[in-house]
């Protein structure tokens, strides 16, 4: 039980802690982008800026001054283009990296070309001799390296997110085995106490319903209301009994001694079973039929088992009307054993599925009044299937019925 509670504090852990350390890697992705577009936009505007003052307006037509560094242009992977009003390629320099558009737009943009990016800014030309229009310029720069770049910066984020979250998964199962430890001494204390407790009930309980049997026995001489008394005595001693037991089981369930298990025929358990509770289907004209593998042989303690599916039975017909259907379905495959218990009573509500294996827990909460169930049954029979290495499930629909699925590895198997 505690393993499973410590895997989920480690697993919540990490899933919060991954949460955070995604968000800031985006984070800082995002900043990092920003400024790398932000610095390459404005040495590509300064870059326009200089090659539009290098253009001159002469008898009607754009002259470009040959003056810019090529190299340079060519080192950075950098390209300039002269437009003249209409859109028209005038003169370029540099690497070729655009096809030439029909319209220029006048602004930022980011276009592909091939496998790469190239982000280009255009201005607008003006004549420095009448301040008219004449045309544009466009400076563009590839977009690889500044890719190379991020993706260096992705893998080295994601990268040190995993060495964080190994890191932290290493420490995590220390931490949460310390902080489990005192809980669990805890729980062991009170396990320890229940059944120290339970096994000194036992004892007195023994007693009083020993001398009330005997004074039922020989009711001579008592008045018929000290009758009832004693036989409300009797039952309430009965209750307390069942319940001491079972608190008992539960506080020792953990550890069943090797040498109680043996090789049984489920089938005939479970045969057994069926003709046993038949007398109790009757009474409530209740239909109790099984459908069960001739033979299946299960490594097991036999009282255990016999008291896992006594109480899943007697539950089944509990919560099944009159003219209902319990029937009890034993299979056996190369992977495991499968036994259902499946009726057509009163079926459970889907918000107390996740409830019904909870110790006192009672769906109707005046079962225990009237037929003395003290909400321990399920969780009984839970334990017992989780000692053998199974698990109960249920699937249950309110006004259909429910089917209480137990199921065995093959570790179970003779």
């Amino acid at each position: 039980m505690f393993e499973k509670i410590r895997r989920r504090l480690l697993l919540s852990y990490l899933i919060v802690l991954s949460l955070i350390l995604g968000g800031f890697a985006i984070a800082v992705r995002i900043v990092f982008i920003h400024s790398l577009y932000k610095q390459q936009t404005q040495k590509l505007a300064a870059l326009a800026q200089v090659a539009a003052a290098n253009a001159e307006f002469d008898n009607g037509r754009i002259k470009i001054e040959n003056d810019l560094p090529q190299d340079k242009l060519f080192e950075n992977h950098q390209e300039l283009n002269w437009f003249d009003t209409k859109g028209n390629l005038i003169e370029k320099q540099g690497q070729y990296l655009l096809k030439l558009p029909v319209h220029v737009k006048e602004g930022e943009q980011i276009n592909p070309v091939g496998k790469n990016r190239v982000q280009s800014v255009t201005l607008p030309i003006i004549s420095s001799d009448d301040k008219q229009f004449i045309g544009y310029v466009r400076a563009s720069q590839s977009l690889e390296e500044l890719d190379e770049t991020l993706n260096k910066l992705d893998f080295g984020l994601g990268g040190g997110i995993i060495v964080a979250l190994i890191i932290s998964g290493v420490g995590g199962v220390w931490l949460t085995r310390q902080a489990m430890q005192p809980i669990e001494e805890s729980f062991e204390r009170l396990k320890q106490f229940t059944a120290d407790a339970s096994h000194e009930l036992r004892s007195p309980l023994m007693a009083i319903k020993s001398n009330v049997g005997v004074a039922l026995k020989y009711p001579e001489g008592m008045r018929e209301t000290d009758v009832e008394k004693f036989q409300a005595i009797s039952s309430a001693t009965n209750q307390m009994t069942r319940l001491t037991e079972d608190l008992l089981f539960l506080a020792r369930h953990d550890n069943i001694p090797k040498q109680s298990k043996e090789t049984v025929n489920l089938s005939s358990i479970l045969n057994n079973l069926v003709q046993l509770h038949q007398p109790q289907a009757l009474a409530k004209q209740i239909h109790l039929k099984s459908q069960l593998t001739e033979k299946i042989d299960l490594l097991c303690d036999p009282n255990q088992i016999t008291r896992l599916f006594t109480n899943l039975i007697q539950n089944a017909i509990y919560y099944t009307p009159s003219e209902g259907i319990v029937e009890i379905i034993a299979n056996r495959s190369v992977s495991d054993i499968v036994v259902n218990v499946q009726d057509t009573g009163v079926g459970i509500a889907p918000k107390d599925l996740e409830n019904i294996f909870e110790r006192f827990w009672r769906a109707d909460k005046s079962r225990s009044y009237n037929s003395g169930g003290s909400g321990l049954g399920l969780a009984i029979a839970q334990a017992i299937a989780q000692n053998h290495g199974g698990l109960i499930t249920v699937t249950s629909q309110l006004g259909i019925g429910s089917c209480f699925t137990v199921r065995f590895p093959a570790g179970s198997l003779n």
